[in-house]
């Protein structure tokens, strides 16, 4: 069987739940040399699709486990104007909010996972454009996460109001053949990885 006929006939629940494993797997048996020079080399990439940010509200993620090293990124977007924010959970079914990064500022282990967050001191900001973590993503913008919901609420939210770009940020291991998408699931932009960048139709 065919790996897109075998996603056809799965429960697109199950299917994700498969795909996310396998890439996580994948992205797990990195060795940490090569987890740190594909980081570097995704932020060498990420001009490509971003193009000028100068003054633009550029969210980023810190990363979890062994997620993609935002730091190169992040220094990247501040020497070019960018004002970096990172991602607040505030509820379970609520979207995300994002609050300033500056260098230098303190980030503080925040909710479950005690991901690292700025200070509720920060100033809260819209973003402009969205760096997005994914567990898998495929070449028509289609990612999956980790099963949250965090960032399609997000994005429903944000499109509604306003042009925002999106783009997928991770190792290139962790592309699949094709995602089952569902009415609620919201695409990237463009996908940002080590090896490659692509515009997903949206940019």
């Amino acid at each position: 069987m065919q790996p897109s006929s075998r996603i056809e006939q799965e429960d697109p629940r199950a299917a994700k739940m498969r795909l996310r494993a396998e890439a996580l797997a994948r992205r797990a048996g990195l060795a940490d040399a090569d987890h740190a020079e594909a980081s570097a080399r995704a932020a060498q990439n990420a001009p490509r699709l971003l193009h000028y940010v100068d003054g633009r509200v550029v969210s980023l993620f810190a990363p979890f486990r062994d997620e993609i090293d935002t730091a190169p990124l992040a220094a990247l977007l501040w020497s070019q104007g960018a004002r970096v924010a990172l991602p607040v959970v505030v509820g379970r079914d609520l979207p995300l909010l994002f609050r300033l990064w500056r260098p230098g500022d303190p980030l503080e282990p925040a909710g479950a996972y005690r991901i690292p967050t700025p200070a509720p001191s920060a100033p809260e900001v819209v973003p402009d454009d969205l760096i997005v973590p994914l567990a898998a993503f495929d070449r028509r913008g289609y990612r999956i996460g980790y099963g949250a919901g965090h960032y399609d609420r997000t994005l429903d939210q944000l499109r509604a109001v306003k042009r925002v770009r999106a783009f997928g940020y991770a190792f290139s291991c962790q592309e699949v053949a094709a995602v089952p998408h569902e009415p609620h699931d919201e695409p990237v932009d463009g996908m940002i990885t080590e090896v490659d960048v692509f515009s997903c139709g949206g940019t």
